[in-house]
């Protein structure tokens, strides 16, 4: 890759994705090719944001790799809440390892790595911003669900406006030919205006629908996102909007048969525990998809180093 760090999915090609996606794939089939390919190499885990799915991943990546790691897995087990700066952190960080992912609730967080890191950093989360390897992982798995990313209808369903992983999500699918995308939500969390205008620029071509019935039928993939107690400035807010959607078993009934459903997890309500059964459902496979994808950007990105 021709990166040196990794914050939005914008500053990733289309053929540094598919270079990626082969890797990925080489490395799950091959796995005991790479067991050892980043020995000696020291990945530092920073998370000042709750994670279980990315954090985890990113570890078993590394040590799957070979490799070691450092870290911590809240802000209050860090010299964070001593007062410390994200700049001294960083400066820090350089010395004690190889590579670093880092999980952070300011947004643009990127720019201050990007000014005071020597060692490769990836964006493990942003507020909500962006989420470049979530949306890498998920582009993944929908690539190897149908051969290739082309010609495929896509819903994204849920919180739209505070879902970090959408935004890179949509930039991701920007870059694949004859893309139709869905975007469902409730008013109140429709993606924000300035990722739409984004869109706008990118040239994508996508709906905006308060009800998934109006989309089921022509799915190929739905994409299902949990409303985030968490963005909300105003609980009670929450409070009104968090049932806005649920996907059941009725709800497929005007499913395309081959319909996958992807979530970035963790999920509370809004798909239905009967719905892991079906055909349908992907969003555990899409997990450990995570690991591969995550092995093969931690081995890219050294290799360059």
């Amino acid at each position: 890759m021709t990166l040196k760090h990794l914050f939005s999915i914008l500053n990733v090609t289309r053929k540094e994705i598919e270079e990626l996606f082969s890797l990925a794939l080489d490395i799950e089939e091959h796995p005991s090719n790479y067991a050892n390919s980043c020995k000696s190499k020291i990945l530092a885990s920073l998370f000042f944001e709750p994670s279980t799915r990315t954090r985890l991943s990113f570890e078993s990546a590394m040590h799957r790799l070979g490799g070691d790691v450092i870290g911590f897995a809240t802000a209050k087990i860090s010299s964070a809440a001593k007062g410390e700066t994200i700049a001294d952190t960083i400066r820090v960080i350089n010395s004690y390892a190889d590579i670093a992912v880092i999980r952070h609730y300011i947004e643009g967080i990127g720019e201050v790595v990007k000014k005071f890191a020597t060692i490769p950093f990836i964006s493990g989360g942003t507020g909500s911003q962006e989420h470049p390897t979530q949306a890498l992982l998920d582009l993944y798995t929908i690539n190897k669900e149908f051969g290739e990313i082309k010609g495929l209808t896509i819903g994204l369903m849920g919180d739209l406006k505070y879902g970090r992983t959408i935004p890179s999500l949509l930039y991701g699918l920007a870059k694949f030919n004859n893309i139709k995308i869905w975007l469902i939500s409730p008013e109140e969390l429709k993606i924000r205006r300035g990722v739409e205008i984004r869109l706008r620029e990118l040239g994508v071509n996508y709906t905006i629908v308060e009800d998934y019935r109006e989309a089921i039928s022509e799915l190929d993939v739905l994409y299902v996102t949990r409303i985030q107690k968490e963005r909300f400035p105003d609980p009670l807010d929450y409070e009104r909007l968090k049932g806005s959607y649920r996907i059941t078993l009725e709800s497929l009934n005007e499913a395309r048969k081959h319909l996958i459903i992807l979530h970035p997890l963790p999920r509370v309500d809004e798909i239905a525990p009967e719905v892991d059964d079906t055909k349908h459902a992907r969003y555990f496979q899409q997990a450990k998809n995570g690991v591969w994808l995550r092995m093969a950007l931690l081995y890219s990105l050294l290799k360059e180093d």
